[in-house]
């Protein structure tokens, strides 16, 4: 532990033993008192206290001693301790070495010899306390100078966060200025503190100075829409704000002189970090293309409606009519859109949905056709037709399209949807072919090809030819899955989009049959074979042998072209109805 120490020099012992001993009884135990008997030991008694980690407080010494005078001691003392006090005892000391010793050693005082007790006690008091108390100031001298310091860094801080400031609000002004709509901002007393580019054209005029929130709707001509009452500024969306509330409104003009702006508002308070609200912030939308465009609506349907009226048009003909329209364009093509009926249709309407698509057509259809009358074909297709449509509106599908004797249905309930409608489609394929029998004709065939994805439903066309339809990759890809049926001599395929958004795949026949490249496709696409609406026989058959086909795929993928023949041919064998293992088998020889 550290001490306080004071030393005291004189080359009689006498002296020092009397000078220690008036210490002790002066000081008590708060300071430990070292003695030495010349400059020499001093100088060393110096380093071993200081390499102790020691405090020398004061030294007291004697000036006439043989081996060094005291001011030379006092001298290289104040050398080594700076700070610590030096006093001098001398009965015979000069001008000059006291002199000296105040100019090269900071004398505090001088005490002749022989001393006066009472003298000795209190110089040595003050010496200590003017020490303390310097210690003390260079204390607090220190401090002050890391408090400027710290505060030199705070400010250095302080004035780096203001640049970023800076840049942040010219970057935000920047913004808000490129933005195409209006925006103004009041302060937290109601005063216009911000308004854009957008917002200036709108209003034609700037941040108007001195302007309070009451008088905004007439410093800017702000009117109730449809009239020439100027808007109540306590209702204005950016006045609510000021007061906690985020607020809207679309019945509000601005007029500059004969030209008049509808605007639609959104107000909304901007708080501290302490809950205040300081600043209140609202965009202006100029809606006059909305409001012309539902003038025109409503022009629109007042037209049509005095057209009904003119025709004496009733409930159940209106009823009639929206019924005959949904014929031609499904109901739930226009609900996806958001239109309430086809009047609400605009051309390039359009939303992306995932959904899946189900191709369907006749195979063979043209030779078909060739053996019948325009007539009969076209008595034949809308006898076909008829069986399909209700199957797909059954599970929550509608129709897109008729292509011909082709059809493409949309499902966006879930992909089990259009399974089951697939293979409703083929279970009723074949009773209609045992009523075409019955008659003479020949069976129908048909492949339906599934595929699920993203696509893009809409409005295509022109002004006076639109149409609804689909758009995307993914309908593509079923039209082509569905001309695979014919390359495998099965009847329903789908694709492994498909067959992972199947609730339970187990409910179904199914079974993996290729991985292809499709026309007009980089990637490869992993198709299935559903054969629930198979022959029964031929059914079973694939059930039977679905372990030993999936083995032989497996075989015949890692190119063991002779194990997989073997296993196909065991498939064969077992279910001569397989077409799938013949291509293989065929493909393995």
């Amino acid at each position: 532990m550290s001490r306080q120490v004071i030393i005291c020099v004189d080359d009689e012992r006498i002296v020092l033993r009397s000078l220690k001993a008036e210490l002790q009884e002066a000081l008590g135990n708060d300071y430990t008192i070292e003695i030495a008997e010349g400059g020499e030991e001093a100088l060393e008694l110096i380093e071993e206290l200081l390499e102790d980690g020691d405090e020398v407080l004061l030294i007291i010494s004697d000036h006439i001693m043989p081996d060094m005078k005291g001011d030379e001691l006092l001298k290289q003392a104040h050398i080594i301790l700076p700070k610590s006090i030096k006093i001098m005892l001398t009965g015979q000391a000069d001008i000059e070495a006291i002199g000296n010793a105040i100019n090269s050693a900071n004398l505090y005082r001088y005490i002749t010899k022989p001393w006066q007790s009472e003298d000795l006690k209190l110089t040595v008091r003050e010496a200590l306390n003017s020490y303390l108390q310097a210690q003390q100031l260079a204390q607090q001298n220190a401090k002050l100078q890391q408090m400027n310091q710290e505060l030199a860094e705070l400010n250095s801080q302080q004035t780096a966060l203001i640049a970023k400031l800076h840049e942040s609000e010219n970057r935000l002004t920047q913004f808000l200025e490129a933005m195409p709509i209006g925006v103004g901002v009041l302060d937290a007393d109601g005063k216009p503190y911000y308004i854009n580019q957008k917002a200036k054209e709108i209003f034609g005029k700037g941040v108007v100075p001195d302007t309070n929130s009451g008088q905004l709707s007439e410093v800017y001509q702000v009117y109730q829409a449809g009239t020439n009452q100027k808007y109540p500024t306590d209702n204005l969306p950016i006045v609510r704000a000021l007061k906690g509330e985020s607020a809207t409104a679309d019945d509000v003009e601005v007029h500059q002189g004969d030209k008049i702006i509808p605007l639609e508002i959104f107000a909304t308070p901007i708080y501290d970090r302490q809950g205040n609200i300081v600043y209140a912030i609202n965009t202006l939308q100029n809606i006059t293309e909305r409001k012309e465009a539902e003038a025109e609506r409503q022009k629109f349907i007042e037209d049509l409606f005095e057209v009904n009226c003119n025709l004496e048009l009733s409930l159940d003909t209106e009823l009639e009519i929206a019924e005959a329209t949904s014929r031609f364009v499904p109901n739930e093509f226009l609900a996806f859109l958001g239109c309430d009926s086809i009047v609400d249709v605009k051309l390039g309407e359009a939303v992306e949905l995932e959904m899946s698509v189900l191709f369907s057509d006749i195979r063979d259809f043209t030779t078909l056709s060739e053996q019948m009358t325009p007539t009969e074909n076209f008595k034949f297709i809308n006898s076909y037709l008829s069986r399909m449509e209700p199957l797909i509106v059954e599970n929550q599908g509608f129709i897109d399209k008729y292509i011909g004797d082709a059809i493409m249905a949309l499902f966006s309930e879930g992909a089990d949807d259009a399974v089951k409608a697939g293979i409703a489609m083929l279970q009723t394929l074949a009773e209609y072919n045992r009523a075409r029998a019955s008659l003479g004709y020949v069976p129908l065939e048909i492949g339906v090809g599934i595929n699920t994805g993203s696509l893009i439903l809409g409005i295509v066309g022109g002004k006076s030819r639109m149409d609804g339809t689909v758009i995307s990759d993914a309908v593509n890809l079923a039209s082509r899955i569905e001309n695979l049926t014919k390359n495998y001599g099965v009847s329903l395929l789908i694709t492994q989009q498909t067959f992972e958004r199947l609730k339970k795949p187990g409910d179904y026949a199914m079974r993996i049959i290729d991985e292809v490249q499709v026309k007009g496709k980089s990637q490869w696409v992993t198709v299935y074979e559903v054969f629930d609406a198979d022959l029964a026989e031929v059914k079973a058959g694939k059930l039977a042998t679905l372990e030993l086909f999936t083995e032989a795929l497996s075989l015949y993928n890692m190119k063991s072209f002779r194990e997989a023949a073997r296993l196909f041919a065991d498939c064969l064998r077992q279910n001569p109805g397989d077409k799938v293992a013949r291509i293989y088998l065929e493909r393995c020889n």
